[in-house]
């Protein structure tokens, strides 16, 4: 993802989730300021003084010297000698790696990505949603892979992503519009869809028709088609979706070409959802 893009609703997010917050007797603030830390380094703070990590992380430079101190000692950052700036260590890909080697949703759906890379030669995506974004969590790129920033751990806004869409339709229209009205929504290309009535409409579309598209709503020549896969309880729990450059496709001839295959592949992965606990 190009950071530029995103960098301000991220500090934006980050700075609310610093808000006041109710009180939690079972809540470890030293856990929560501990990756307040770890999550302050970003693409745009990827080397940072002990001063700069306690202003981004909203710390004290005192609570910020213990943190990097004991973050460094569990081999989570390391500290230049030299410039005495803090950066992460490959040790951090830990806790993405479990992430996705122990998750049922990833192992089930990864055979279906698999094969529709396989035949349509196209970046093939999985995704999930968490709050206001979707968050790449399975990759298949193509020889034309389009943004090649793009890795898994990257996070979209879901508004305006085919995914995101996707995913939305699957929900009651209140509870997406709930989800739209605390999204920092704006128009990302001209081609944007950023206007709440006009998102719900297209959301209405998605879910009568069973796919979403964005085309060119966050990256410019982008086409993407997305299907969600829904547990049992017909909650959305994924997003697939195929990427093609508009310098290949139009937008009609793609939408015409991978909606069914979308759409095929999530009802295979719903179909062997495990039953949600509750």
């Amino acid at each position: 993802m190009t950071a530029h893009k995103d960098d301000a609703r991220r500090n934006k997010q980050a700075d609310g989730s610093r808000a006041e917050r109710p009180a939690d007797p079972l809540m470890v603030l030293s856990v929560e300021k501990a990756f307040r830390v770890l999550e302050s380094f970003d693409p745009t703070h990827a080397s940072m003084s002990l001063s700069q990590v306690a202003s981004v992380a909203g710390l004290d430079k005192s609570a910020a010297q213990r943190f990097t101190h004991t973050l460094e000692k569990l081999g989570y950052l390391r500290k230049d000698p030299v410039s005495k700036h803090f950066e992460m260590t490959t040790r951090a890909l830990k806790l993405g790696h479990n992430f996705t080697r122990a998750n049922p949703l990833i192992e089930r759906a990864a055979p279906y990505l698999m094969h529709l890379s396989k035949t349509t030669e196209e970046t093939i995506n999985l995704t999930v949603r968490d709050d206001t974004e979707i968050v790449f969590v399975l990759r298949f790129l193509s020889r034309q892979v389009l943004n090649p920033d793009v890795t898994i751990g990257t996070r979209m806004p879901a508004y305006c992503t085919a995914p995101g869409i996707a995913m939305l339709s699957r929900m009651r229209p209140e509870d997406a519009r709930r989800i739209l009205e605390r999204t920092d929504l704006r128009a990302y290309t001209p081609d944007t869809t950023w206007q709440i009535d006009t998102l719900m409409e297209k959301i209405a579309l998605s879910a009568a028709r069973g796919y979403a598209t964005a085309f060119e709503e966050f990256y410019h020549g982008d086409l993407s088609i997305a299907a969600a896969a829904v547990t049992s309880r017909q909650e959305p729990a994924c997003a697939v979706n195929i990427a093609v450059s508009r310098a290949r496709y139009t937008r009609q001839d793609a939408e015409k070409r991978f909606s069914s295959l979308v759409v095929a592949a999530a009802r295979s992965i719903s179909q062997g959802l495990p039953q949600p606990h509750g």
